[in-house]
């Protein structure tokens, strides 16, 4: 299938929960590095858990602990490169705050190396929101650490997902459904068009995106009918992105606008709540969804699944994912590089 793209540097890999299928999914990854032109790519810790999981997916994955980037570019055709010594035990769907350190350490570490331009881009293994909680962590998410960790504000990292068939951005993310109308602003929505509007060009090679903006209510409001929103809110930043030379269109009713024939109509549809956006991409492209973090200085990538921890460890995980969020990682470096 082709070289493997030419990056900045190697992709950071921070190892996600030990005890879910992160590990699996990596080493399934590494195996088909070849066939899928992926970018060189290396582990931040975790080396023995990475190792049991190979062996219990029955996959021959050599692995080397290396003591800088360029040493993991050399040996990462023939072995899987592991940078630093954090480690855990490997116990597959059962979570621990052994592991939750881990997790932890190697979020921190891949983060570090990302913003210190180390490497050119980093993907993240699933993480567990509410293991990391009870040590310490005391963000909504990854997305947000990033942010913090890149001197941004939560609002400034808006997260995107991203398969063959859908890319879909939430306006509003991990809140309450009740709580959305009240956090819908037309000043939201022109800021995160804007957001994904610059990276999908730096990023994705697309000059003029063509952003499709849902409606909250049941048939985009139906003229007042169904909820004010859309009149009073969503038209009138539809408007005022259009004015600012941006492809904005809607709001579009979401039950229709994620039919096959309505996506070749835009190449981002922003969506007002979690579920409206993440329900399509995952029955379109669940094994092949990416959640990409846009408008921070570096390149962050992760498959859009969770930990699973009840399936890790039982040979049944699918990698697609994980693959997926390593190609465009890479495949959004060499972009950037290109316009260095």
């Amino acid at each position: 299938m082709g070289n493997p793209p030419k990056t900045m540097g190697p992709i950071a890999l921070s190892i996600g929960d030990p005890a879910g299928v992160g590990p699996e999914i990596i080493a399934l990854a590494w195996n088909v590095r070849k066939q899928a032109a992926l970018a060189p790519f290396f582990a931040v810790g975790g080396a023995s858990v990475l190792a049991a999981a190979a062996q219990q997916r029955g996959l021959d994955m050599p692995l080397r602990h290396v003591s800088s980037i360029s040493e993991a570019c050399e040996v990462f055709d023939e072995c899987m490169p592991v940078f630093g010594a954090i480690d855990s035990h490997y116990s597959p769907g059962k979570p621990s705050e052994e592991g939750a350190r881990l997790a932890l350490a190697s979020l921190r570490g891949a983060t570090k190396l990302a913003v210190g331009e180390k490497v050119s881009a980093i993907a993240t293994a699933p993480i567990a929101k509410s293991r990391l909680a009870e040590i310490g962590f005391t963000h909504p998410g990854q997305t947000e650490y990033l942010a913090r960790a890149c001197g941004l504000a939560d609002e400034q990292a808006v997260m995107m997902l991203a398969g063959p068939q859908l890319k879909a951005i939430p306006l509003t993310v991990h809140c309450a459904l009740s709580d959305v109308p009240g956090l819908i602003t037309a000043d939201l929505i022109i800021q995160r068009t804007r957001i994904a509007v610059a990276a999908l060009r730096r990023d994705f090679g697309l000059e003029q995106p063509r952003i499709a903006i849902a409606g909250l209510n049941p048939h985009a409001g139906e003229g007042g009918k169904f909820g004010s929103e859309e009149l009073e809110i969503i038209v009138p930043a539809i408007a005022a992105l259009r004015s600012q030379g941006i492809d904005a269109t809607g709001p579009h009713p979401a039950d229709a606008m994620f039919a096959p024939h309505a996506r070749g109509n835009y190449d981002v549809a922003l969506c007002m709540y979690h579920d409206q956006a993440l329900i399509p991409v995952k029955a379109l492209d669940f094994d092949q969804g990416v959640n990409v973090t846009l408008g921070l200085p570096i390149i962050r990538t992760s498959p859009d699944h969770g930990t699973a921890f009840d399936i890790a460890g039982k040979n049944i995980a699918n990698a697609g994912a994980m693959i997926a969020a390593i190609k465009m990682a890479g495949d959004c470096a060499t972009r950037r590089a290109r316009q260095n």
